[in-house]
């Protein structure tokens, strides 16, 4: 039985050490030149351009949005595209077009690519416009997969992996309901 530590760990001296770090390295960060930091992981891509990468990020943000989540699991769910897309030239063209149709619906609607498109209810309607398209179907089918398979993501959402090696859910978990109220 899991026992949940209800009370904080962190306290002021706490925070204002991890604030004092963080603005010198957040200030040397900005202040180096070349491809921004956000941007780096997208410039090693041998197949996909990098502005593609980021507009399939964007789109997997949409498709399967979790604000607690950062960027790096939704790039980590989309990097293999660029693998796919090597492979397979049918996947290439695929991904491609589904890209150009967003960014063409979003610069016809907004003025602006998929990517800039600032409010998320407004992508969302881009992406209900191709909802019936092979490329949305593909490419939700495979987030539902590569984005929810990573192993450092599944605490987030309070799952703690297999049971079957530790005795199964019966005698790890099974009777640890501390959402619902004694009765």
């Amino acid at each position: 039985m899991r026992e949940v530590d209800r009370r904080s760990k962190y306290n002021r001296r706490v925070f204002l050490q991890g604030a004092a770090t963080a603005v010198p390295t957040v200030a040397i960060a900005a202040a180096s030149a070349g491809v921004g930091i956000e941007n780096a992981w997208a410039e090693d891509a041998t197949t996909l351009t990098p502005a593609t990468l980021k507009t399939l990020v964007q789109v997997a943000r949409d498709i399967y949005p979790h604000d607690f989540l950062g960027d790096s699991y939704y790039i980590a769910a989309v990097k293999p595209w660029d693998g796919k897309a090597a492979k397979d030239p049918a996947v290439k063209v695929l991904i491609n077009d589904g890209v150009n149709r967003l960014d063409q619906d979003a610069r016809d609607r907004h003025k602006v690519a998929y990517v800039e498109v600032p409010w998320e209810a407004d992508r969302v309607v881009l992406l209900q416009g191709i909802e019936q398209t092979d490329f949305f179907t593909k490419l939700r089918g495979d987030l539902v997969v590569s984005l929810y398979n990573q192993k450092e993501l599944w605490p987030k959402f309070g799952y703690e992996g297999s049971s079957a090696e530790h005795g199964g859910y019966i005698k790890r978990g099974f009777a640890d309901i501390d959402w619902l109220p004694k009765v």
